[in-house]
């Protein structure tokens, strides 16, 4: 079992609207909508609640709408027991909301609005919720926060976790190293760590001479490999039926953080996180089937 370790996530929780669309329209032309509904996400706030919900204390920095209190969103959250006295509350703006498109060929275009995520910019470090946590997850959101908040991290000498996903972009050359160099696992899919190594112009070796004494790459159906003290871990995925694979990713750190934190192996903290991704990709949207710490750990001990 999962025992009480303290996990910060820093980065966006935002509203999901997941849309299904025959075909994307031209330019100044429109389309009908087949299907739209709403999820709870962010990788910050997934990876928060998935933890949560096998057994982790987490805890949670997010940037969010005046009215956040107010949603079923905030009541879920105090629902799995995240402290959320760390959320930046913004008057006037709505919280970060993404609207993900996808057609009858399974293409899909995604618009993402920061909102009131934007403030992260002019925020200070959340210092009292640093010193707090055991280990730091930072997670999409503002490059500059996060490079703040990896060196009060670093200071404190605790475990930082780093998964740019799709923000892997707004970093320039040199924001992206910093952050990697007080980085001690970094997290990317096999694009984002290809994107990594070209922008450093560095091998995995390389990489890891930077800071991260542990690489983990997730490679969808086929697994994820693992990167540490010159050994690579192989792990195979475990298939299950995909309704929406979004959220995956963001519960397999959840899964791996869970496991590692309490002193498990890198092997095992890998294959508890893809049972744990295993679920989430069998319903639509990134928390809408979380499973608990004895579920997940069932389904790999049948698989593995």
């Amino acid at each position: 079992m999962v025992k009480n370790r303290d996990l910060l996530a820093i980065g966006h929780s935002a509203h999901d609207y997941i849309i299904r669309v025959p075909e994307f329209p031209k330019a100044n032309f429109s389309a009908p909508i087949t299907n739209m509904k709403t999820f709870n996400g962010g990788a910050a706030a997934n990876v928060a609640c998935v933890g949560a919900k096998l057994g982790l204390k987490t805890s949670l920095v997010s940037a969010v709408g005046g009215d956040f209190k107010k949603t079923e969103y905030f009541e879920h959250m105090q629902n799995l027991d995240i402290d959320t006295d760390s959320l930046i509350y913004v008057p006037g703006e709505a919280t970060p909301t993404a609207f993900v498109l996808t057609d009858d060929n399974d293409d899909q275009i995604s618009y993402f609005y920061w909102g009131a995520a934007r403030e992260f910019a002019d925020s200070k470090v959340p210092t009292a919720a640093i010193k707090n946590a055991e280990a730091v997850h930072l997670a999409t959101g503002d490059p500059n926060f996060n490079w703040k908040c990896s060196l009060e991290a670093k200071e404190e000498d605790l475990l930082v976790s780093f998964d740019p996903g799709q923000d892997l972009g707004m970093y320039d050359t040199k924001k992206l190293c910093d952050v990697i160099q007080n980085t001690t696992i970094l997290f990317g899919n096999h694009h984002e760590i290809e994107r990594i190594l070209d922008a450093l112009e560095v091998d995995l070796a390389g990489l890891r001479e930077l800071g991260p004494k542990i690489i983990v790459k997730t490679c969808g159906a086929q697994g994820s490999k693992i990167y540490s003290n010159e050994e690579k871990i192989k792990i195979d995925a475990i298939k299950r039926e995909a309704i929406d694979p979004t959220g995956a990713g963001d519960s397999y750190r959840a899964g791996f953080l869970s496991r590692f934190l309490n002193g498990e192996s890198l092997e095992e903290s890998a294959k508890f996180a893809s049972a744990v991704s295993s679920f989430i990709v069998e319903h639509q949207g990134c928390q809408t089937n979380m499973p608990t710490f004895d579920d997940a750990f069932e389904r790999m001990q049948e698989f593995y």
